[in-house]
């Protein structure tokens, strides 16, 4: 049992490239504070931040925001990040309880199974708030994130503009993600008007493991040698970008969305029809507004709410904004999102 406890530290050390105790200020990629009991003020709350990646450029901003905006309300905070391992982040939530987290805020890696690690945070007796992602079948107290709905009718309409006819291939993210179901289910409200009248074709619809851009572009270099394709909705940017590497010269329109750099340059380079821009600090410092409110005792009222086919889950949905060339000045650079100097507008 103790080699099993010893193997389940050094894995989580090995993977937790940025997970770090934010109260000190050494370098987030030393393994001694992957796993060192972080030294809290107990009378200050404690909230555990348990994500699914810091592989992707966007999480590193939600990180930041959340751990900045806990502290600024008179908390502790400690974040680790499981890239991608479920098991991996299942240790990582033990670790957060036995350190004597007050709530544990997660993005689960798996939608489905990251119910283990709630169901170890509500033993303990330790609120859980979903972040971005819903976990599935699980007693949530909070879900907080977008009208993730309404983020595939803005994906969706935006192309059916660029494109009223023709053969549509949708590019969905992964399945194991609750939400990349909720993106799908919104581009159908769209699209499937469009198809039942013969208007569009939809000659490709499946989802794509892990979110992977390179699986994306993969699916679509297979698609574009038996079938010719007028227009892509892709669910996010990562996806978008798979896609245009795939089409190669050929300028084809095509969603994203997280409003990622590399996405946006596309926007200004004519490649990238759209993007769907989600304020990663709206989002973040929410979340940590309510944790807080959760480790002082207090409730929050929401209303919304939204089934994981266990409970009504109470519900925070920000609103997406969808942002092309026309308005990509006033949204993502006037918000601070991304600074103009790094884009190119030549």
């Amino acid at each position: 049992m103790k080699q099993l406890k010893l193997l389940t530290m050094i894995l989580i050390s090995s993977l937790l490239l940025a997970a770090c105790g934010t109260n000190s200020q050494t370098e987030p990629n030393e393994e001694t504070d992957t796993i060192k009991k972080l030294q809290v003020d107990e009378d200050k709350p404690y909230i555990g931040f348990a994500m699914d990646t810091l592989q992707d450029e966007r999480w590193y901003r939600d990180k930041d925001y959340f751990e900045s905006t806990i502290k600024e309300l008179g908390g502790n905070v400690k974040t680790l990040a499981a890239n991608g391992i479920q098991s991996v982040q299942n240790e990582q939530v033990k670790l957060l309880i036995q350190e004597g987290i007050d709530v544990l805020v997660i993005i689960p890696t798996d939608a489905t199974e990251a119910s283990e690690a709630v169901a170890l945070a509500k033993e303990a007796n330790i609120p859980v708030i979903s972040y971005d992602k819903l976990v599935m079948d699980a007693p949530l107290d909070y879900y907080i994130s977008f009208d993730n709905v309404k983020v595939g009718e803005l994906q969706a309409q935006a192309i059916l503009e660029a494109a009223p006819a023709g053969k549509y291939a949708y590019v969905g993210g992964a399945d194991s993600d609750n939400n990349a179901h909720l993106f799908r289910e919104g581009a159908m409200n769209v699209l499937q008007p469009e198809i039942d009248a013969g208007n569009i074709e939809l000659v490709f619809d499946q989802f794509t493991d892990g979110w992977s851009p390179e699986v994306a572009e993969s699916n679509m270099k297979n698609l574009l040698k038996t079938t010719d394709v007028d227009a892509v909705v892709a669910a996010n940017d990562g996806t978008a970008g798979g896609v245009i590497n795939a089409l190669g010269e050929t300028i084809l329109p095509v969603s994203g969305q997280d409003a990622e750099r590399d996405a946006l340059q596309r926007i200004i380079d004519g490649t990238q029809t759209m993007t769907v821009y989600k304020s990663l600090e709206s989002i973040a410092t929410t979340s940590a507004e309510v944790a807080i409110d959760l480790a002082n005792g207090q409730s929050i009222e929401t209303t919304q709410s939204i089934n994981n086919n266990q409970v009504d889950v109470p519900a925070i949905l920000l609103d997406p904004i969808a942002v092309d060339a026309s308005n990509l000045e006033k949204t993502v650079i006037s918000d601070g999102h991304i600074a103009k100097e790094d884009l190119n507008f030549n």
